[in-house]
């Protein structure tokens, strides 16, 4: 089995028929250019792992960008004013809503994140403060028995004499 060579100015031509504007799905591209779909994904794979922002073209996703993309896009943008960001957006197929949303969500989860994490801190020093109360009540239970232990034992045998 003889297997096909594409050039890299194929590829990239493919890859931008995926993307805004076009937003093909790859079975379509597949289907319009003889192209195995595996094939197609694996050159999908491999341009999302060298940071090309490829959105999904399964039908099923309303939102067609992966977090890993959106997460990309935040950061690429944060720094952008409206003119620059409104450039962005046209040439990425996206509203600056859109942008703005996920900075948004994004910011939301790193709140949540950090309040999950002072909940933990404070989780631990609970249970640590806790552990210190039982080791004392022990501690004031046994020097109690002591005390009771004693004077039982000065009723029973007396006062100690002194020398």
């Amino acid at each position: 089995m003889s297997q096909k060579r594409y050039s890299i100015e194929y590829k990239q031509r493919i890859l931008e028929s995926l993307m805004p504007p076009q937003n093909k799905s790859v079975p379509q591209v597949s289907e319009e250019e003889g192209i195995n779909r595996n094939t197609l994904y694996g050159w999908v794979k491999k341009a999302r792992e060298n940071g090309v922002s490829i959105p999904n073209s399964s039908p099923s996703h309303q939102k067609k960008w992966r977090k890993e993309d959106k997460f990309k896009m935040v950061m690429e943008t944060y720094s952008m004013n409206e003119a620059e960001l409104s450039a962005y957006c046209r040439e990425h197929g996206l509203y600056v809503s859109e942008i703005k949303e996920w900075a948004k969500r994004l910011e939301q989860s790193l709140d949540e994140k950090v309040d999950s994490a002072e909940l933990t801190a404070e989780r631990k020093r609970a249970s640590k403060l806790e552990k210190e109360l039982k080791r004392k009540e022990k501690a004031l239970a046994e020097a109690a028995a002591l005390l009771v232990l004693r004077k039982k034992a000065d009723a029973i045998w007396g006062e100690p004499e002194e020398d």
